[in-house]
């Protein structure tokens, strides 16, 4: 016989995991319905890079991954395709013309997501008002929120309808070792049609890399089939000696990169959170840290109701949606546009956004802006 819940949640990936902990706090009762394990892999090599408002819900929340799970991003350095460059530090505790002024905080931290996944398990294990469930049936409850990621078989039963644009890319990632510490930069390097990241990982002492390379279907396939060596070897005629003499240290992973959303994000007793709802180019590393603002401000706006409105009142969880949606958009325009800039090959684009790269390194204020963004 089904049990009996306030909130239903399809999916136990990162985000209904921290949604289940965060509604856990307010003494709601929730089933967590698990999605179906996928195939084991030798190495699970994704990292994510959290910004300042990601990490303290985790904290709160007691999932926050221990180093060397976790490595702090202090500089950010950006390359274009023909000569432009942007370089962002660690923001300060006080105004920048100040001889005191100190580091304050990380510009991101770079997280393993096996270990990830592994703490917010852990901190369900202490949240009796979460319980797993097999499937959607033995949980009724006054909500669904569908946390499936895009793939989610759910959206069509509640008539959500979903717009895809392929971008005709895969991401290749990858893990290396390098020859030095990597100091906590982050680098990545634009050209043509073409994004490649490499993200600090180990710890702030280590030197290993996460790569994260997003580049068109036919040569990221090549790049997969290609040897240890020549693998490397490609990377490096990108890099060239930035980050160090690079050693391949894992099994290469792939997947197919779009843009993505739901054209209606909630309706009468249900919801969609994280890449459910949504997903955007992973340029700027703001993926699951817009899944997890999006069940932050749920649990908010739940948390909010008048006393006599349902967990499922469509009226309530418009507050939700439109909370979040102008953020998201803001978000997909963003890395859509720079997607579409880079991916010219003509000298006259080219100019224009290497002149634009320059423009902002000079500028201070739009500068800061940026970091800001980034940092959450």
């Amino acid at each position: 016989m089904p049990k009996n819940f306030d909130v239903c949640i399809r999916g136990d990936g990162i985000v209904g995991r921290t949604l289940a902990l965060l509604l856990a706090r307010e003494r709601l009762r929730v089933a967590l319905v698990a999605q179906p394990t996928p195939t084991p892999v030798a190495e699970d090599v994704r990292a994510y890079a959290l910004n300042g408002v990601s990490r303290a819900l985790l904290m709160q929340l007691r999932a926050w991954p221990a180093t060397p799970a976790v490595t702090p991003v202090s500089e950010m350095r950006v390359w274009g395709d023909s000569g432009g460059r942007l370089d962002f530090t660690q923001p300060t505790n006080s105004a920048a013309s100040r001889p005191s002024a100190v580091p304050s905080e990380a510009l991101a931290w770079i997280v393993d997501v096996p270990a990830l996944e592994h703490q917010l398990a852990e901190a369900l294990r202490f949240a009796p008002e979460v319980e797993y469930a097999a499937n959607a049936e033995d949980a009724a409850a006054k909500l669904t929120v569908v946390c499936e990621g895009q793939k989610s078989t759910s959206r069509r039963e509640f008539g959500a309808a979903w717009t895809v644009k392929p971008y005709d890319q895969k991401a290749v990632a990858a893990r290396f070792e390098s020859n030095r510490p990597h100091d906590g930069v982050a680098r990545q390097w634009f050209g043509q049609g073409d994004v490649l990241g490499l993200l600090p990982v180990a710890g702030a002492g280590g030197n290993a890399l996460a790569l994260v390379w997003s580049l068109p279907l036919a040569r990221a396939e090549a790049l997969q089939k290609m040897s240890p060596e020549a693998l490397t070897a490609a990377v490096q005629q990108v890099c060239g000696d930035e980050a160090g003499q690079l050693t391949l240290s894992s099994p290469v992973a792939s997947w197919p990169l779009n843009l993505s959303s739901a054209e209606r994000w909630v309706g009468p007793g249900w919801a969609l959170a994280g890449d459910a709802a949504h997903t955007v180019h992973p340029m700027a590393g703001q993926g699951l840290n817009l899944g997890l603002a999006d069940v932050k401000t749920l649990a908010e706006v739940l948390k909010d109701r008048e006393y006599w409105r349902s967990l499922g009142d469509e009226k309530l969880l418009r507050r939700y949606e439109r909370a979040r949606k102008a953020d998201v958009l803001a978000m997909a325009t963003v890395t859509d546009g720079l997607h579409g800039l880079f991916a010219h090959t003509d000298a006259r684009w080219q100019a224009l956004r290497n002149w634009g790269m320059t423009g902002v390194a000079r500028s201070g204020p739009l500068k800061a802006w940026l970091t800001r963004q980034a940092t959450g």
